[in-house]
């Protein structure tokens, strides 16, 4: 197997790299869709049409958001409805609208659970239940997240655990789902669990009180093992309730998603608690994201056979990635046998086109929709 690539490497150098034998296949293309910032969800006719686009356009996967802020996108006994779907209207019913719009055109439809076991920290939920929450060493459980002061729900509380199942199987219940995906959001922040309720139970278990170091291997195998748990559990009542069980994660590249969220995807994929791995991959630079795509736990987790796909950003805010960029991504990711799953909707050919313009990005996106395959050499 060739070393991974180099700073000093060219970008011809980097995209003349194979790692697959020689086997021609179709590759799965697919793209993040979300209510925000974008009005996709809040009607029917919008909908419609961007299932038609990407179709068009090549996508056989749809990951539609399903959980953002706190908030869900039909009427729940977990959580609020989301704001603007109610004053859109919640017949709009966006999650199940897209799920019968790309069905008829036999493309798959994964719910994005995006938000995880993160909540606002204004939250209802957040301020009835304050033992659900974790917290720093010293008592602080807030953490700034997208420009929002969010806190975490306690993985190890039965509570929690309960209600993130229970709404997980609530929107799987509703129409037809070809599984679901947890992303970065389904984890345990390193630095939080020394709320009385984590300290209790981690002294219940020893003797003592949880190391002060958050970074203390011991300590953190112990919170990655109750993080493990949930997605134990949630497994086995998916199975239960005869639902779709494979579960697609999305996590950062592994040493990041390990040392900052106890997500331990290595672990996840050889222990089978994993079905599809979506690795998202946002480096600036081609030379970045080729060591990325390089890294010894991706490597490996394609030796076991696990489906693996990489989150490439195609746009979002004041970032979009040109088209020749995205052209040389895409190649050096479908090159070592990975398929393309894009960020985010609006990013494709929508408001976050920049200075090509949607009429250029759909073009080119179309062509390349139509040829994204493994590229034996």
């Amino acid at each position: 197997m060739a070393p991974p690539a180099t700073f000093g490497q060219s970008t011809n150098a980097l995209l003349s790299k194979s790692r697959l034998p020689s086997v021609e296949r179709k590759q799965a293309l697919g793209v993040w869709l979300t209510n925000s910032p974008s009005p996709l969800y809040y009607d029917q006719q919008n909908i419609k049409q961007a299932v038609d686009e990407l179709e068009q356009a090549g996508f056989s996967v749809l990951y539609p958001n399903v959980w953002s802020r706190g908030t869900t996108f039909h009427t729940s006994k977990f959580a609020p409805l989301e704001p603007a779907l109610k004053s859109a209207g919640v017949t709009v019913d966006p999650i199940c609208t897209l799920s019968k719009e790309a069905h008829k055109r036999g493309m798959k439809v994964v719910p994005w659970f995006e938000y995880g076991l993160m909540e606002p920290a204004s939250a209802k939920v957040v301020q009835g239940n304050p033992d659900w929450v974790l917290s720093r060493a010293n008592g602080d459980p807030v953490m700034k997240m997208h420009g929002k002061e969010m806190v975490w729900l306690n993985p190890a509380h039965p509570q929690v655990r309960e209600r993130f199942i229970g709404l997980v199987v609530e929107v799987m219940k509703r129409c037809r789902m070809d599984g679901l995906q947890l992303d970065d959001h389904f984890a345990w922040p390193v630095e939080l669990g020394y709320d009385p309720y984590t300290s209790g139970l981690y002294e219940a278990e020893f003797g003592i009180d949880p190391p002060r170091d958050y970074t203390n291997r011991y300590w953190m195998t112990w919170r990655r093992r109750k993080l493990t748990g949930l997605l134990r559990e949630l497994r086995i009542r998916l199975e239960q309730e005869s639902l779709p069980v494979r579960i697609s994660l999305s996590p950062g590249p592994f040493r990041f998603a390990y040392n900052n969220w106890l997500q331990d995807w290595e672990l996840w994929a050889v222990g089978q608690l994993i079905d599809d791995l979506v690795v998202q991959n946002y480096a600036y630079s081609l030379r970045g994201y080729a060591k990325d795509l390089d890294q010894p736990a991706l490597r490996k987790a394609r030796e076991w056979g696990i489906p693996i796909q990489i989150g490439v950003l195609a746009g979002f805010g004041k970032r979009t990635t040109s088209m020749d960029i995205l052209k040389k991504k895409v190649r050096l990711a479908n090159d070592r046998g990975y398929g393309v799953i894009y960020f985010y909707w609006e990013g494709l050919w929508g408001k976050h086109s920049g200075s090509e313009g949607s009429q250029y990005r759909k073009k080119i996106f179309t062509q390349m929709g139509k040829n994204i395959t493994y590229n034996p050499r």
